[in-house]
């Protein structure tokens, strides 16, 4: 099946960030990982193709593929990762609240971030996420409702994006990420545990679906001490 390497990069990327496959050591060989997928050599090396694309591993000519060291509590560049998805990888205690939700009618600023008309409608949800008791990231998303008719504070607060694509089946692939220091607004005093700082990282997200859809807008806002933004870049 076309997303059979999928399932199995998925499978050997969580062995490796959880530690069960440890850094420096070799994966089982191609012919190895067939039998234990009982699948064909060519799904094999998509999957590990994927796997080195995004960093999990090294494959060396002749010696196979090598484990590479995963750190647990960074936040991914390019990676497309929900909130629920990244704080299991930590392992931290976390926390969502949705403070607001609402299906609004789109502004000219909104109108520039979206591709909505003043028919349309767009929900706004205001979300903060509390990792061991602090708030330290606060979400401000904005999706066309077109796409997504129905939310509650309930879905908004377990994981939007286990809905989007569990629920209503949205297949969404790819983001356009714009990374800034901002100063901190009165609202991200409000909900965020700022501990002092003037100042917040802003990831703007431009999140599509895989026909290329523009379908979700969202600023991430985080606490500046708290987290590392990595990315693992590879010279072709």
């Amino acid at each position: 099946m076309e997303n059979k390497y999928l399932r199995i990069y998925a499978d050997l990327s969580r062995k490796i960030e959880s530690g069960e496959l440890k850094p420096q050591t070799k994966l089982p060989s191609e012919h190895e990982l067939c039998e234990l997928y009982q699948t064909s050599r060519e799904t094999v090396r998509k999957a590990l193709n994927l796997l080195a694309q995004q960093g999990y591993i090294q494959k060396i000519q002749g010696k196979g593929s090598i484990v590479l060291d995963i750190p647990r509590i960074n936040f991914p560049v390019s990676g497309l990762v929900s909130f629920k998805e990244l704080a299991e990888k930590m392992g931290r205690e976390a926390e969502t609240i949705c403070h607001q939700l609402a299906l609004i009618e789109p502004d000219a600023w909104l109108k520039e971030h979206l591709p909505v008309s003043s028919k349309d409608k767009v929900w706004k949800i205001i979300r903060s996420r509390k990792i061991d008791g602090e708030a330290m990231i606060l979400e401000r998303d904005f999706i066309a409702a077109q796409h997504v008719p129905r939310l509650t504070k309930e879905i908004c607060e377990r994981s939007l994006y286990e809905y989007l694509e569990q629920d209503l089946g949205l297949k969404i692939s790819f983001a356009k990420k714009v990374i800034s220091i901002e100063e901190a607004t009165a609202e991200d005093r409000r909900y965020l545990d700022l501990q002092g700082y003037d100042f917040i990282v802003l990831v703007k997200n431009y999140v599509y679906l895989d026909d290329a859809t523009l379908f979700q807008y969202t600023e991430s806002r985080h606490r500046p001490d708290k987290f590392q933004f990595v990315d693992f870049a590879r010279r072709h």
